[in-house]
């Protein structure tokens, strides 16, 4: 039984499993940001990024299965590197920002108007809308701005209007209007 278990850890080289983790890690994340990206509308690099995911994908494959039976360690270390994978990726994109965001913000009428104007003033885009809430009248702020940068957006919201209400939506078609090609930094000027 020991040398079972023993067997079951050494089969494989230290480096052979290293270097499966670290390319299945780096094959999955490309996948998920291509994922993301060709459902934002980026086919052109989802395209391209998707010929690398696939020559990584066939090295790893090729290698774990044609020494899965010898060595099974291998086929644990490729389920964690897919794991990690899709982790590490779903972070990445989030860092990329790719795409444009509606910030909806649900605000008193009071405060509508210095919020709108602060933001106006900022460069992005501001619709108004008159709306009635529970217990009092209120206004709807929609901002159409880049992901890259949305938190800025939000903390500089929320500076003003400590009690508003915020909501964001990824938007994946847009025609007309105004959107701000600000970059997040011109927010804390």
């Amino acid at each position: 039984m020991w040398e079972a278990i023993v067997h079951f850890f050494t089969a494989a080289p230290w480096w052979e499993l290293v270097l499966i983790l670290i390319s299945k890690i780096a094959e999955v994340s490309m996948g998920t940001v291509r994922h993301i990206m060709i459902n934002r509308g980026y086919r052109r690099q989802g395209t391209i990024l998707a010929f690398f995911e696939v020559i990584l994908w066939v090295l790893v494959v090729s290698s774990v299965i044609s020494g899965l039976t010898e060595a099974p360690l291998k086929g644990l270390v490729y389920s964690i590197g897919f794991a990690a994978g899709v982790n590490i990726g779903s972070r990445i994109e989030n860092k990329l920002a790719y795409g444009k965001i509606l910030i909806q913000t649900i605000t008193s009428r009071e405060m509508s108007f210095p919020l709108a104007t602060e933001l106006r003033g900022k460069g992005y885009g501001v619709t108004t809308i008159d709306a009635e809430g529970k217990d009092a009248e209120k206004a709807v702020l929609m901002i159409f701005a880049n992901r890259k940068g949305k938190e800025d957006i939000i903390a500089h919201i929320q500076k003003i209007d400590k009690s508003a209400m915020i909501i964001t939506n990824d938007v994946s078609t847009l025609h007309g209007g105004f959107i701000s090609q600000r970059k997040s930094r011109s927010l804390m000027k």
